[in-house]
């Protein structure tokens, strides 16, 4: 478990706001019919909220509620709560997902980019599915990249000598996500209809050091938190990530690519 608990900056994540969203609207195509009506919708990390919106647009009779631990982004989320035009509801609530217990019975679990930070996902399943009705549907997608430089050289800065002693398991272990096959075979056991499969996205970003302003917002970000307290520091190890991003993703006249992979999983409890 990382020894930083993240603290986030909403403005900063959605810089890239279209990039993080697109993967939620190809999940949400993928979901088959709910089975209550008006359908039970919990969304696991929601963030700010504007992915959660989303929901209400496809399901507008829905009582949709976004949880999140993030106080910073729970703030962003008024803009969104209260009643939808189609009489469903939608509304935020703080929760942790390394302990979150359903309370209720739910149609759809969804989950965009959080997984990824909550260490022994694998083992919350069989609860999660337990909350969902009969012919309900949990779903989720997390970045499956933790091997690319965005993150590989990350992890080196920080475990080099410099920047070890203060820095040594405050990023996400190479193990925070598992292989497609873990999770198809963990959820087809768990007695679900599944179908799982990877996107690459090739993420064409604006701005100059276009990579480090993607990381700053999701990666980084327990890196930041970390030094916090000591923010010359936090200057210099940013400048020398900045340094390595910018010979492995080189900047174009048009933008810098940034080639991202995403796993996607859409399990269906058996009615």
């Amino acid at each position: 478990m990382p020894a930083t608990t993240p603290t986030w900056d909403p403005g900063q994540y959605l810089r890239h706001a279209e990039h993080r969203a697109r993967p939620f609207a190809e999940l949400l195509d993928r979901v088959p019919a709910l089975p209550g009506d008006p359908a039970r919708i919990a969304d696991l990390g929601c963030g700010p909220g504007n992915v959660t919106v989303q929901l209400a647009g496809r399901r507008p009779s829905a009582h949709i509620t976004g949880y999140d631990n993030s106080p910073q982004m729970l703030a962003r989320t008024d803009e969104y709560a209260g009643p939808t035009a189609g009489g469903g509801q939608l509304d935020f609530a703080h929760a942790d997902l390394t302990d979150w217990v359903p309370t209720e019975t739910y149609d759809l679990i969804v989950s965009n980019a959080a997984l990824q930070w909550v260490p022994g996902h694998l083992d919350a399943l069989p609860g999660w599915l337990d909350a969902l009705a009969p012919g309900g549907t949990f779903a989720f997608q997390v970045p499956n990249n933790i091997d690319a430089p965005l993150h590989a050289l990350m992890r080196e800065l920080a475990a080099s000598a410099r920047w070890k002693d203060r820095l040594t398991g405050v990023l996400r272990r190479e193990d925070s996500v598992h292989a497609p096959l873990v999770y198809l075979d963990r959820l087809a056991r768990l007695g679900c209809e599944v179908d799982v499969w990877e996107t690459t996205y090739m993420q064409l970003l604006r701005g100059d050091d276009a990579v480090l302003d993607w990381s700053k917002g999701t990666g980084m970000r327990p890196v930041l938190t970390a030094l916090a307290d000591d923010p010359e520091a936090a200057d210099v190890f940013t400048a020398e990530y900045r340094d390595l991003l910018r010979t492995a993703y080189p900047a174009a006249p048009y933008g810098t690519v940034l080639p991202f992979r995403r796993l996607f999983a859409v399990a269906r409890k058996t009615a």
